[in-house]
């Protein structure tokens, strides 16, 4: 099965999901119809629509059909399971956001960013700090820690603008996945300084340990932004277990 096809199937109805073509609680054209229109094989269609299932964009229900159940996401919401850079997200929002960089200096991790970040200690690192705004308000505090050896001649300018657009279109680079965590921490004196926090005593902070194609953490980035605008939004879907199914059987 040509993977041109199958991705191509999968970015199409995907497409038409999130555009409204297909609204949600209404059933997908059958797989007949589907088959016909991409000229494609019955497998190749079932395939595109279990990845469609498994990101949370449909369901199907034996002897129906396939469901649409997407909602579209709200604005200034993040999504779980993508890699979304932040002007990727205020784009897909359409709102009006600026990027300052109020620091970039190379450092060699030591023992304390190396436990932080989980670069071996030694590593020569940019260390970069920006400050987010969104419809003119500063509402991340982003700082990383980024290989300098990956993208060696980064600069403030280049920081300002997307850094993954920089690193896949102009260094060729595959961003494959990232490790997130995420908390709740009391304010630092630089949360204070540079996000417009109101009456909040804390931030909600996202880490991020992203790797590249290679095998390569590439960057770790301390993402901490003010409570009022923080939501992150996650499709998730439930998978049988096989003591689970087990279970069914004997009961039945």
């Amino acid at each position: 099965m040509p993977r041109e096809k199958f991705t191509q199937i999968y970015a199409t109805l995907k497409e038409r999901i999130e555009s409204g073509v297909y609204p949600v609680g209404q059933l997908l054209p059958s797989e007949n119809t589907l088959i016909g229109e991409f000229a494609c094989s019955r497998n190749t269609v079932r395939r595109a629509i279990a990845e469609l299932v498994r990101d949370g964009y449909v369901q199907t229900s034996q002897g129906k059909g396939v469901c649409n159940i997407f909602q579209p996401i709200e604005r200034s919401s993040y999504t779980m399971g993508t890699i979304e850079s932040f002007r990727e997200t205020a784009r897909r929002t359409g709102q009006r956001t600026t990027t300052r960089v109020v620091r970039l200096e190379k450092c060699v991790a030591g023992v304390t960013v190396s436990l932080l970040t989980g670069f071996p200690v030694g590593t020569e690192l940019f260390s970069l700090s920006r400050v987010h705004e969104m419809d003119g308000k500063p509402i991340i505090l982003n700082h990383s820690y980024l290989r300098v050896d990956c993208m060696p001649d980064l600069t403030a300018e280049i920081a300002q603008g997307s850094l993954y657009r920089y690193l896949e279109e102009e260094l060729g680079m595959v961003i494959v996945t990232s490790k997130r965590t995420i908390t709740v921490e009391p304010v630092t004196p630089a949360d204070e300084k540079w996000l417009d926090l109101g009456e909040y005593n804390c931030v909600a902070v996202v880490s991020n340990q992203v790797y590249n194609s290679q095998g390569v953490m590439f960057e770790f980035t301390q993402s901490r932004h003010v409570p009022s605008v923080f939501r992150f939004q996650d499709n998730a879907v439930r998978r049988s277990t096989g003591s689970g199914t087990r279970r069914m059987t004997v009961e039945t």
